[in-house]
């Protein structure tokens, strides 16, 4: 593939300028989109998550022509979020971006203001020193009585409920909050699980779910202690599933209905051993 001739700032500014444009059109109550005009942010929260997700797919895959869509799909959404808050007057797409602006300029004085930084270490040192004091300077009043916890919810808020669960587990590990080896962190996976089961045997929805979250917490700490990746262990998971599942759909013709789960499981277990064998070759 060709390399791009670099984009200049002239011809940047033109194409974002028309996807507000567009934005604009299709938030306008005259002739705009029905779908669109019926957004709000808050509908628009799984949207958001799901092209985040989205974007780092494309990054893991090296998939350039996806990311550079994705990436696209992701930016509609800011210029939309902005669109929306403009409509009602609290802010627009420049306050957002002079808005960050500033704050990167104001996060990074060895660049702009002439301070010393090292290396990564040091500037990752110095952007979480010049963080607090941002909040410390915005906050009124006695100093908080969980301090720790008030940190974690605050840094978990944008993450994936799995990536905010390892956050969480290694933050409250690091402070003292820690089992004396794995074996209790195992007792703890058991625990849940049978609690897990007492809600369900309940009926208990609400409760079922709270208790499922409790598993899959306890799991996390289990992926903690061995250093293993929960994110990408899931990841895989879902692809070797998928890998698996279009080899049992193939066989069939595409046509799952009616068939015994034993034929299925049997396809399934002729499906895993065709991906070891050809992964051993």
């Amino acid at each position: 593939m060709a390399t791009p001739a670099p984009t200049t700032s002239a011809e940047a500014l033109d194409a974002l300028s028309e996807l507000i444009a567009v934005v604009a059109q299709l938030r306008n109550p005259q002739g705009g989109c029905p779908w669109d005009l019926e957004q709000t942010h808050q509908s628009l929260v799984p949207y958001v998550l799901e092209e985040a997700h989205e974007v780092a797919d494309a990054i893991r895959h090296g998939d350039d022509v996806h990311l550079a869509e994705e990436l696209g799909d992701l930016l509609l959404q800011v210029v939309l979020h902005a669109r929306i808050a403009e409509e009602d007057g609290r802010f627009d797409l420049t306050q957002i971006a002079a808005g960050i602006s500033e704050k990167l300029v104001r996060r990074h004085p060895h660049v702009f203001a002439g301070a010393e930084a090292a290396d990564s270490a040091a500037v990752k040192a110095s952007w979480e020193a010049i963080k607090a004091a941002e909040k410390a300077a915005g906050q009124d009043g006695a100093p908080s009585a969980s301090p720790l916890s008030d940190r974690l919810a605050g840094k978990v808020r944008g993450q994936p409920a799995l990536a905010g669960a390892m956050t969480i587990s290694k933050k409250a590990a690091a402070a003292g909050f820690e089992w004396d080896d794995i074996t209790g962190v195992w007792d703890k996976v058991h625990e849940e699980l049978d609690e897990l089961k007492e809600a369900l045997a309940s009926g208990d929805k609400v409760h079922a779910q709270e208790e499922l979250g409790d598993v899959l917490f306890t799991l996390v700490n289990v992926a903690r202690w061995c250093g293993i990746d929960p994110e990408a262990g899931l990841d895989g998971t879902n692809r070797r599933f998928l890998d698996r599942f279009s080899r049992v759909e193939a066989a069939l013709g595409g046509d799952l209905q009616g068939r015994s789960i034993g034929e299925l499981e049997d396809l399934w277990r002729q499906a895993k051993a065709a991906i070891r064998a050809e992964a051993a070759n």
